[in-house]
């Protein structure tokens, strides 16, 4: 049987596609020739992956390099309880697989970068874009724009999602609303703000539809437009977006015009300039320490701060640090801490790029404090 051409198991399978007008058997085939790669099997590739595999999509590819964690289990579907601390590319294959043998599913377990997102990408006609890294995000909407791969991309935030979807010479891409990725801890990530367990699942089926859509040629896609959703009020909303001639990569004079990776302020070599420190080690430099020799800087938010905070300790909120940066005084350490050491470290790595030598920074932050040394401290709850 010829590449492309439905056997009787799949005539069957693809049954209620086959009737609509719109698909039909000219239509399963193209996505059976066609190859979609989904990267982040998390939330959003969790659904999108799973209804573009039973959708029939021949070669099904899937980029993630962690492990699956039983937080993950509230929102990531394709993961259960026996998967825990598998590799999510590998569970996410076999569970395809078991969905549909019929289809080739491809693991990739690595972690996307500059230098090798042009080998993972080149192989497939559309990709879907739902990692929670925003410094990802732009890597693969550059890539997507110099590779000329059409890309579908959406993303979540406690209980509203965003969706857009971009094709080579009709339409913005992601850089065309918006040119920079915001800095470090400006946006907090799923653990510290949240999301609602269902979310990712409206957001990611509509990725997959886009998928199918721009793959057959039925409909509209999402093209110079931005879906919204908030689940809260139950509201969708569009707004409506054009091309900027200056992009910097699908503009009239590009200035990128191959993948490179964004500068991420906390990165290795920031990040190897920051002292960690254990919870019994800062009770110890406390005690012994002058009160000048140190600057205590909690990056949580307000409303955390107002529960409870350590002695001494100056709230500057991580998504202010940039801006409040004179605040910390030059003579002394600083050292940064949060409600369990992610947000911290972010800290850190902006202030070692504002200058700040050896920031030091509270592992496993305030709940950390609480479980070795002080039980009675109340860390307030995300909100």
């Amino acid at each position: 049987m010829s590449r492309g051409v439905l056997s009787s198991s799949e005539l069957a399978r693809y049954q209620r596609h086959l009737s609509l007008a719109e698909i039909g058997v000219e239509g399963q085939e193209k996505l059976k020739r066609a190859s979609v790669l989904v990267i982040g099997a998390g939330g959003l590739g969790s659904p999108s992956s799973l209804y573009l595999a039973a959708s029939g999509v021949g070669t099904l590819g899937i980029v993630d390099c962690d492990r699956v964690d039983v937080s993950n289990l509230q929102r990531q579907v394709l993961f259960d309880t026996g998967g825990i601390d598998r590799l999510k590319a590998e569970a996410a294959r076999e569970r395809l697989q078991a969905l549909n043998p019929e289809i080739n599913i491809v693991a990739h377990a690595v972690e996307l970068r500059a230098n090798n997102v042009r080998d993972v990408l080149k192989d497939y006609d559309v990709v879907l874009d739902g990692t929670d890294r925003m410094a990802t995000r732009f890597l693969v909407n550059d890539a997507c724009v110099i590779l000329r791969k059409p890309l579908v991309s959406a993303a979540i935030h406690r209980f509203e999602g965003q969706a857009m979807t971009y094709v080579p010479g009709r339409g913005p891409c992601y850089r065309c609303l918006f040119p920079e990725p915001p800095a470090p801890g400006t946006i907090p990530s799923c653990a510290e703000a949240g999301v609602l367990g269902v979310l990712p699942g409206v957001l990611g089926t509509i990725q997959a539809t886009e998928a199918i859509k721009l793959i057959v040629g039925a409909g509209e896609p999402l093209i110079g437009r931005l879906l919204t959703y908030d689940a809260l009020e139950m509201r969708f909303q569009e707004f409506s977006f054009t091309r900027r001639t200056d992009c910097a990569v699908c503009g009239d004079a590009p200035a990128i015009t191959q993948p490179k990776d964004p500068v991420e302020i906390c990165g290795p070599e920031a990040l190897s300039r920051v002292r960690r420190l254990a919870p019994r080690e800062l009770e110890l430099l406390i005690a012994s320490a002058g009160a000048n020799t140190y600057a205590i800087i909690d990056v949580r938010e307000p409303h955390e701060f107002a529960v409870s905070h350590l002695p001494h300790a100056r709230n500057i909120p991580v998504g202010e640090l940039m801006r409040r940066i004179g605040e910390i005084p030059v003579a002394a350490t600083a050292i940064f801490m949060c409600r369990s050491g992610g947000r911290s470290l972010t800290a850190c790595g902006i202030a070692v790029g504002a200058g700040i030598k050896s920031p030091a920074h509270l592992e496993g932050g305030l709940l950390a404090w609480a479980a070795q040394v002080d039980a009675r401290f109340d860390v307030a709850p995300l909100r």
